[in-house]
């Protein structure tokens, strides 16, 4: 096993982040190794893009190791693996709000939902308010107010982060999704659509990342956290007038 990885067992103590295992490219055994190596470290772990077939599989290859298997969790709606419980939620970083154009963005958005709540970052789905009816996100409009992050999920042209960006203050991180008919060239067409947004301030993470739009989130919260605190340390410290 060690051959084979090198876990960053320092990933959460260094960026606040769990460490991520990629599912997609690897085999059931060589996820289920990492995952027993990361439980007897006493370490969180989320696996990503795994399908429903593999996750059966890495279910089998622990079944002799109950503790273990009581802490796996299968996450099918976001094709992910995860091992132990989520962080205790913080309600102090705020909130993230993850929109999806259509139920077919379903799944990117399901993933970046997880690996937020696994970060203790509360996070709502509003789903199917993509442009092709307006007035679904027009209507959904007043429940984004709260948000600290928005993230959104889109296929077809991809244009939902660009009108987003155009109604609300809150950083808005565009995730193109690999949906769409033929020109739509699994997802290029909305990575193209988003990175050429005429609304000043647009964040675009790769096709089908929401992991990436989560963490892009999560950084942007603790950096304000940070901020916050620092701001706190310096006022108390001031001498007094």
């Amino acid at each position: 096993m060690n051959d084979q990885v090198r876990l960053d067992l320092q990933r959460r103590k260094r960026l606040g982040m769990v460490e991520a295992v990629w599912g997609e490219h690897k085999t059931a055994a060589q996820i289920a190794a990492i995952l027993v190596e990361l439980h007897q470290q006493d370490e969180l772990a989320l696996a990503t893009r795994v399908d429903a077939e593999k996750a059966e599989a890495v279910q089998q290859l622990l079944a002799d190791q109950p503790m273990l298997q009581k802490q796996l969790h299968v996450h099918r709606q976001a094709r992910c693996l995860s091992l132990g419980q989520p962080a205790t939620q913080q309600p102090q970083l705020g909130e993230v709000v993850v929109l999806s154009g259509g139920t077919s963005d379903l799944t990117v958005a399901a993933e970046a939902e997880l690996a937020l709540r696994w970060h203790g970052i509360r996070c709502t789905l509003v789903l199917d308010v993509g442009v092709a009816g307006l007035h679904r996100l027009l209507n959904a409009l007043p429940g984004l107010e709260q948000a600290s992050v928005l993230i959104a999920c889109a296929g077809m042209e991809g244009a939902l982060p660009t009108v987003l960006a155009g109604l609300v203050p809150q950083p808005v991180i565009g995730v193109p999704v690999s949906v769409g008919y033929g020109v739509s060239a699994g997802g290029h067409a909305a990575l193209h659509s988003m990175l050429a947004s005429c609304a000043p301030g647009i964040s675009v993470v790769n096709i089908d990342n929401g992991y990436g739009a989560a963490m892009a989130a999560l950084r942007i919260l603790n950096s304000v956290a940070a901020q916050d605190l620092n701001n706190a340390s310096a006022r108390a410290a001031a001498p007094a007038p």
